[in-house]
C-alpha cells in the first residue's frame, strides 16, 4: 500500500509506494496517476528530470521556476544518498522561510512531493548519486532562478559539518532571502 504523510510545512508530502520484493531485487510504481487520483493527487506531471552528482556534499538548490511556469515536484532517489530540501516562500504564508528536510535514498524509496511556491534544493550523501523527479511545467530558463542554499535566515542543517559543498556559479551567487522577492503568493492552502 502507497504510504502518504503529511510534513510540517502544508502541502510538502513525504510519499513512500509499496515495494515487491524477492531474490532479483524489488519492484516499485513509482507514479500511478490513478491511484494518486484516489488520494487527491492530481497532478499533470509534463517532464521527467534525471541528474548525477559525481561528488558526496554536492548542493543542488534552493532553485525554483516563477509563474507563469511554475513547478511542483515529485522527487527521488535512483542511486545512492541524497538529503532533500523545500522552503516555502508565498508571500502571507504563515510558514514562509520555513523549511523542512528528508533523506531520500535507493533503499528507502522516499518521494517528497514539493509543490509550486516552494524553493527545493539537495545535497549528496554519497559519490554518484542520481535524483529523478517528475515536474508540473516544462523547464523556461526565464522563469528560472535561485536562493543562497546557505542563507542564515533559513537556516538550513545541510549536515555537510566542515565540508566544503560543491556548488555549480549559478548556486553560490544565488541572493539571500532578504533580497529576494517571492513572485509566489498564499492563497490560504496548501
Amino acid at each position: 500500500m502507497l504510504k502518504v504523510a503529511q510534513t510540517t510545512l502544508p502541502g510538502v508530502m513525504l510519499i513512500t509506494p509499496r515495494r515487491f520484493r524477492d531474490v532479483r531485487g524489488f519492484f516499485s510504481e513509482s507514479w500511478n496517476r490513478a491511484r494518486m487520483a484516489e488520494i487527491g493527487f492530481d497532478f499533470d506531471f509534463v517532464q521527467d528530470n534525471h541528474s548525477l552528482s559525481h561528488e558526496e556534499g554536492t548542493v543542488r538548490g534552493l532553485h525554483f521556476q516563477s509563474p507563469p511556469h511554475t513547478q511542483t515536484k515529485l522527487v527521488r532517489c535512483g542511486r545512492g544518498a541524497l538529503f532533500d530540501v523545500a522552503v516555502d516562500v508565498r508571500q502571507g504564508s504563515p510558514t514562509y522561510g520555513q523549511w523542512i528536510g528528508y533523506e531520500l535514498t535507493a533503499e528507502n524509496g522516499h518521494q517528497l512531493l514539493v509543490p509550486a511556491g516552494f524553493l527545493h534544493g539537495f545535497v549528496t550523501r554519497e559519490p554518484k548519486t542520481e535524483i529523478i523527479y517528475k515536474c508540473t511545467d516544462y523547464y523556461a530558463p526565464e522563469c528560472d532562478g535561485a536562493v543562497r542554499f546557505d542563507d542564515p535566515d533559513i537556516g538550513i542543517d545541510w549536515g555537510l559539518g566542515t565540508q566544503t559543498p560543491t556548488l555549480s556559479e549559478k548556486d553560490a551567487e544565488a541572493p539571500l532571502l532578504q533580497d529576494f522577492e517571492s513572485p509566489f503568493i498564499f492563497e490560504g492552502k496548501a
